[in-house]
C-alpha cells in the first residue's frame, strides 16, 4: 500500500479542507457563468470585450494567488507546529507583497488601459468595449489582493468557512448588482459591460469585509491584529522569499503565459475569443472539485510535513494524485456530455458555436492531464517546499513549447481550431508526466526554517 493511504481520517481531513473550497470555487464559477451569459445576450462584442478586459485582470488574481500559496506553504507547516509568532510573519510579508502588486496593477489599469487591450486583439470595436471595462475595474485590485491572500491564509489554518460564506454573500451581491446595472433595472441605466465590472466591484468590496474584517478583528487561533503589519520580519524574509518568490514568478510566470495565450486567441478572430469565454467556464465548472482536492493537499502535506511524518507525506502524495486522475476523467466525460446544452445557451453565430464545439472537444481531453498535474503542481509538490522546480517546469512547458507552438499553430499555420487549442494546451500532457516522476523521486520533500 506505498502508493495508497488507507486511513480514514485522512480522507475525513480532506473533506474537510476541500468541500469549503471546492464551494467557494463553485461560487465563483458561477459568477462568471452568470457574467457571460448575460453579456453574451447583448452580443459577442460585449462577450469578446469582457472576456479580454478579464485576461489582465486574472493575471492579477493569479499573481495575488501566488503570493498566497507562497505563504501558506509557510503557514500551514507552523500552523502544524503551532509556531504562531513565525506564521504571524509569514502573514504580514504576504500582505506587504499583495499591497505592491495592487499598487503596480492599478496605475497600469488607469495609465494603460488600451495599450493593455491591443495586445489581447486587433478589433477596435473589441478594445473599446474593453476600455470601458477595465476602467470601471480599477477598484478591484486592491480589494482582491487583501481578500485572496487572506483566504488562503485562513485556509492554511483550518478556517475556511469564513472565506466561504463571504463568497456566497458576494455571489448574490454580484448577480443582483450585475442585473441591475448590465440591463439597467430599477431606474438605474443599462450600462452593459461597464455595468458587469460595477458588479463585481461591489461584490468584491462585500467580500473584503467579510473576510479581511473576521481576519484582523475577529478571529482568535491566530490572534492577528492590524499592528502586526508593522512587525519588523528581517529574520523571515530570507526564507519567505526562498519558499515564496518561485511559487509567485512560476504562478506570475503562468499567468503572463496565459495572457500570451490570450493574445492568441484574440489575434485568430473575436470568434475564437467568445468560445474560449464559453469553454473556459464550462471547464472550470466542470473541474471544480479539483480546486479543492489541490488545496488539501497543499495544505495536508504542509501539515504532515510540519510534524515530522515524511513517509505519510510521501505515500498521502500518490494518494492525491489518483484523486486527480479519477477527477480528470470525470471532467473530460462530463464536458462531452454537456457541451449542447451549454452551447445552446448563447447567442452567438453558427461559425462561433463550430470553434466552440472544437474547444469543448479538445478540452475534454486536455482536462484529464491538467487535473492530475494541478494537483501536483498546486498542491502536493508546492506543499513539500519545491517550489523552485515548478518554477521551472512552468516556464519550460508553457513558455518553451505550449506559446510557440500555438502561434505557429493559430496564426502562421491557421490549423483549425482544435488543433491551435490542443497546441496551446500541449504544456498540461507534458507537464503531467514530468511531475509524476518528480513525486517518485521523493526529491520535493524540502526543509524550512526551525526544521
Amino acid at each position: 500500500m506505498r502508493y495508497f493511504e488507507t486511513k480514514r481520517s485522512f480522507y475525513q481531513k480532506v473533506l474537510e479542507v476541500a468541500v469549503p473550497v471546492t464551494a467557494q470555487s463553485m461560487i465563483t464559477i458561477g459568477v462568471n457563468l452568470l457574467d457571460t451569459i448575460m453579456l453574451g445576450s447583448l452580443g459577442e462584442t460585449a462577450l469578446s470585450a469582457s472576456s479580454l478586459g478579464n485576461q489582465f485582470v486574472n493575471f492579477f488574481q493569479i499573481c495575488c494567488m501566488g503570493i498566497g500559496m507562497g505563504a501558506s506553504v509557510l503557514t500551514s507547516r507552523f500552523w502544524g507546529r503551532r509556531d504562531i509568532p513565525s506564521l504571524k510573519k509569514a502573514v504580514t510579508l504576504a500582505l506587504r507583497f499583495a499591497a505592491v502588486f495592487a499598487t503596480v496593477f492599478t496605475l497600469a489599469d488607469v495609465f494603460l488601459t488600451a495599450p493593455i487591450l491591443t495586445l489581447y486583439s486587433k478589433e477596435a470595436h473589441i478594445i473599446e468595449a474593453g476600455v470601458v471595462y477595465l476602467r470601471w475595474c480599477a477598484p478591484t485590485f486592491f480589494l482582491m489582493a487583501f481578500t485572496l491572500v487572506t483566504t488562503q491564509i485562513l485556509r492554511s489554518i483550518s478556517s475556511g468557512s469564513v472565506p466561504l460564506l463571504g463568497a456566497v454573500v458576494a455571489f448574490f451581491v454580484n448577480l443582483g448588482a450585475n442585473y441591475v446595472f448590465i440591463f439597467g433595472k430599477l431606474g438605474m441605466p443599462a450600462m452593459g459591460v461597464a455595468g458587469a465590472a460595477l458588479g463585481t466591484v461591489i461584490a468584491r468590496v462585500v467580500e473584503l469585509v467579510m473576510v479581511c474584517g473576521y481576519f484582523l478583528f475577529r478571529e482568535k487561533e491566530v490572534a492577528y491584529r492590524l499592528r502586526d503589519l508593522s512587525t519588523p520580519c528581517g529574520e523571515m524574509t530570507g526564507e519567505y522569499v526562498r519558499v515564496s518568490l518561485p511559487v509567485l514568478v512560476s504562478d506570475g510566470l503562468l499567468g503572463l503565459g496565459n495572457n500570451m495565450v490570450a493574445m492568441v486567441m484574440g489575434h485568430v478572430g473575436a470568434s475564437f475569443v467568445s468560445a474560449n469565454a464559453i469553454t473556459t467556464v464550462t471547464q472550470q465548472l466542470s473541474t471544480v472539485f479539483i480546486q479543492g482536492i489541490s488545496f488539501s493537499s497543499s495544505f495536508i502535506t504542509g501539515q504532515t510535513l510540519g510534524e515530522g511524518r515524511v513517509e505519510d507525506a510521501r505515500r498521502q502524495g500518490w494518494t492525491f494524485f489518483w484523486m486527480g486522475l479519477a477527477v480528470g476523467i470525470l471532467a473530460g466525460g462530463v464536458i462531452w456530455l454537456i457541451r449542447d446544452p451549454v452551447i445552446g445557451a448563447y447567442n452567438i453565430t453558427p461559425a462561433t458555436r463550430e470553434i466552440t464545439y472544437q474547444l469543448m472537444d479538445a478540452i475534454s481531453l486536455i482536462v484529464v492531464f491538467q487535473a492530475a498535474n494541478s494537483v501536483l503542481t498546486k498542491g502536493v509538490l508546492r506543499g513539500g517546499g519545491d517550489t523552485r522546480f515548478l518554477m521551472v517546469a512552468d516556464i519550460l512547458f508553457l513558455w518553451v513549447v505550449s506559446i510557440p507552438l500555438g502561434y505557429m499553430a493559430g496564426l502562421v499555420w491557421q490549423l483549425p481550431a482544435f488543433w491551435i487549442y490542443f497546441c496551446l494546451k500541449i504544456d498540461q500532457f507534458l507537464k503531467a508526466f514530468w511531475c509524476v516522476f518528480r513525486l517518485r523521486s521523493g526529491k520535493w520533500i524540502k526543509a524550512i526554517q526551525g526544521q
